[in-house]
């Protein structure tokens, strides 16, 4: 009778749990979600304001596309950090955590998420160009 009470017990405690969810466990989110919740810690700027600080200069324009997206083109002198990468290599590429940094991909979301690690990083003069590189090409601006 003990051993019976004992997996009542268990098993209501057991389905109490699934039922009520696990505080501890993450919801389940995906890339947009993910994309949304860094939206919310970063600045996002079109196109035509990425184009007038690329034209102020003093700005860092960081391309956290693939290699082989990088070579078929990219805004002129912009430093090139996968995204995968970002972390271990942005310490090397610019140490400076006040650097103005105009970050992009290539249609804003992979550049979100960068600012994001960037800005939790300590870096504090970050902005997304929102569109990414397919708006930098389409409104015809320079590349390289």
């Amino acid at each position: 009778m003990k051993k019976y009470s004992v997996l009542v017990i268990a098993l209501f405690l057991g389905f109490s749990f699934i039922v009520s969810g696990n505080a501890t466990t993450p919801a389940v989110m995906t890339a947009k979600d993910l994309v949304a919740e860094a939206n919310k810690h970063i600045t996002n700027v079109p196109v035509s304001i990425a184009k007038e600080l690329f034209d102020e200069g003093g700005y860092i324009f960081l391309d956290v596309r693939t290699a082989n997206e990088f070579k078929m083109g990219h805004i002129p002198g912009a430093i090139h950090i996968e995204r995968g990468l970002l972390e271990f290599k942005i310490n090397n590429q610019i140490p400076d955590k006040n650097a103005q940094i105009v970050v992009y991909c290539k249609v804003g979301g992979r550049g979100s998420l960068a600012a994001h690690t960037l800005v939790r990083m300590g870096y504090t003069n970050v902005v997304n160009i929102e569109d990414g590189w397919v708006a930098w090409e389409k409104s015809g601006y320079p590349v390289e």
